[in-house]
This record gives C-alpha cells, sequence and structure tokens, in this order.
C-alpha cells in the first residue's frame, strides 16, 4: 500500500523516500567540504538559512559540513497556499545584516521560480557580501529561468506540489523525512 498524508483539503502520496534525500545531502556536502576546506576560523563562510522551508535541509547539512561557519537565519516568503504569490518578502533581523565582505552560502528548500534566490541576492550584494554560493535541496529545472547560479543542488524535480522534510502546504506537513507530492 502506497504511503499518503492528509494535510487539510489536499491528499499527497510519497514521491521521494528519506533515504534518497539523505544520499543526496551526502553528496552536496562531499562537494561543499572539499570546496570550501581553505576556509579558516578568522574568516568563515556564513550559512544562511532560508525559513522555514529549508531548516531540515540546513540542520542535516550542518551535520555533514566540516569547514568553519558562522549559521544565520532569515524569513523569506512568496507562498499561499499552493501557488507562489510572485512576490518575495524578506523579515531581515538587525543581527543579520552585516554581510560586508563576506562570502555567504545561501541554503534553499526548493527553487522553482527563482524569485527568492533574486531577491535574496540582491539583498546580499546590497549588504556588501563578497561571494554568494546557493545550495538547493530540489530545483525545478522547468520552471527555473532565472540568472543567479545554483551552484550546489541535492535533486531536481518536476513542476509538482510538494509537501515534507521542510516543505508545507499553508504551514503543515514540514515535519516528515519524506517529500510527498500532491495526489491528483
Amino acid at each position: 500500500m502506497e504511503k499518503k498524508i492528509t494535510l487539510q483539503d489536499k491528499t499527497f502520496k510519497i514521491f521521494i523516500p528519506n533515504s534518497e534525500i539523505e544520499k543526496a545531502i551526502d553528496q552536496v556536502a562531499a562537494r561543499m567540504n572539499k570546496d570550501f576546506s581553505s576556509y579558516t576560523d578568522s574568516n568563515p563562510p556564513v550559512m544562511l538559512c532560508t525559513l522555514n522551508g529549508a531548516v531540515m535541509y540546513a540542520a542535516e547539512l550542518l551535520k555533514r559540513l566540516t569547514f568553519p561557519l558562522e549559521f544565520k537565519a532569515l524569513k523569506l516568503t512568496s507562498y499561499q497556499g499552493t501557488k507562489s504569490t510572485g512576490e518575495v518578502k524578506a523579515e531581515l533581523p538587525p543581527s543579520i545584516a552585516n554581510f560586508k565582505g563576506r562570502d555567504v552560502i545561501v541554503v534553499e528548500d526548493i527553487v522553482d521560480t527563482g524569485n527568492t534566490i533574486v531577491t535574496l541576492k540582491n539583498l546580499l550584494e546590497d549588504l556588501g557580501a563578497a561571494k554568494i554560493f546557493v545550495t538547493a535541496l530540489l530545483l525545478k529545472p522547468e520552471v527555473y529561468k532565472k540568472d543567479v547560479k545554483l551552484d550546489y543542488v541535492a535533486m531536481s524535480i518536476p513542476n509538482r506540489f510538494i509537501v515534507g522534510f521542510g516543505l508545507d502546504y499553508n504551514e503543515l506537513g514540514r515535519n516528515t523525512e519524506d517529500i510527498y507530492v500532491l495526489d491528483s
């Protein structure tokens, strides 16, 4: 029997089991550990987690990274229900704004339209970030048409609405270890 969950008025079926997610994160972490091995405690990169969706990906990634880094979180929103509003809103706490001359690793849960990544890249550039790297757990390549380079993508998926492993439907479903797709 296929594993399913129901969140409010929608039913979702298993799409990516946790074992596949973990393997993909292992691969991203190995690449990042190699690429960031020259960083030191005196000038570590800042890992910037986009809340709330990327929390689980960031936590799993953090456990695997071996280079020195600072960790900060930033709340960005662009979804209502199952649709993107097309407008990205950033909640920037004062403690987060010190990026001048720093290298920043942006941690995203999913990249589809790319509006969030573009907004965040522009914001970090305005705050004086030296280099900006982007890692995403999931990429929807058929939707993503922006010029911002995604440096570390764990998995590419088709353009379908998903929940789980940090991703939500109306703030529900983030706490599942697997990723689920809308069951049509």
